[in-house]
């Protein structure tokens, strides 16, 4: 187990739990929206956050986890009118974790100290305005903005990560991205008879669990 005292210690049986909830959820993914399905999904990052409270991690990452735990019990509801609303909590979330990857990180010289780091960063930030030209006229008015923002902070999320020293937060972070590329072209892109749907599904949420399970075991064990 990762954290000291055994199965039985607190952080590591928050863990196990997060870890069952999420794979419990994977089995529901497709399922209609229902209460119990809600709470599966919102259990494995909320978990997640406890763990980082209890272990005394960093306050900001405790809020990051339980802001996208948040953001979860809005999207699980699989109704337009919540979509914002989650969308919101997700930003919050972002801009937490840009906060903390600031206080983790060696600054911009890193990226020419490490080509590689500037390569990621670079990738980062051209896969998400390709993405962005592809979705702005796929998207309603009313989410052109918030869609923009949200990019933006995502972005701002990822480039920062990748000045953090080690990998994992770097790792996690670019997860993160690549979970909610593929719900945004799931969303917007893809059509409902889309024989990619399935798969899209139990993508975003394997890559989007496994971000922040990184990104928490990351700081926390760093």
């Amino acid at each position: 187990m990762p954290f000291a005292g055994g199965i039985e210690a607190t952080e590591n049986g928050l863990l196990l739990l997060s870890a069952v909830a999420a794979i419990l959820f994977g089995f529901m993914v497709h399922r209609p929206a229902s209460w119990r399905r809600t709470i599966a999904k919102t259990a494995g990052v909320f978990l997640l956050g406890l763990l980082a409270y209890s272990a005394g991690g960093p306050l900001l990452l405790a809020l990051a986890l339980m802001a996208s735990a948040a953001g979860d019990a809005a999207l699980a509801a699989e109704e337009e009118r919540w979509f914002l609303p989650g969308l919101i909590a997700f930003l919050i979330a972002h801009l937490l974790y840009v906060v903390l990857f600031v206080t983790g990180s060696a600054g911009a010289g890193i990226l020419i100290a490490e080509p590689l780091r500037c390569v990621w960063a670079g990738a980062i930030v051209v896969a998400a305005a390709l993405l962005l030209m592809r979705l702005l006229p796929a998207l309603p008015d009313a989410m052109r903005i918030p869609v923009i923002v949200y990019t933006l902070a995502i972005v701002a999320m990822g480039v920062v990560s990748v000045t953090v020293p080690g990998y994992a937060i770097a790792i996690g972070a670019t997860l993160f991205i690549v979970s909610d590329a593929i719900l945004a072209i799931r969303k917007y892109l893809m059509a409902e008879t889309s024989p990619h749907e399935i798969w899209a599904g139990y993508a975003v949420w394997v890559f989007y669990y496994t971000a922040q399970l990184v990104i928490t075991l990351g700081v926390l064990l760093a």
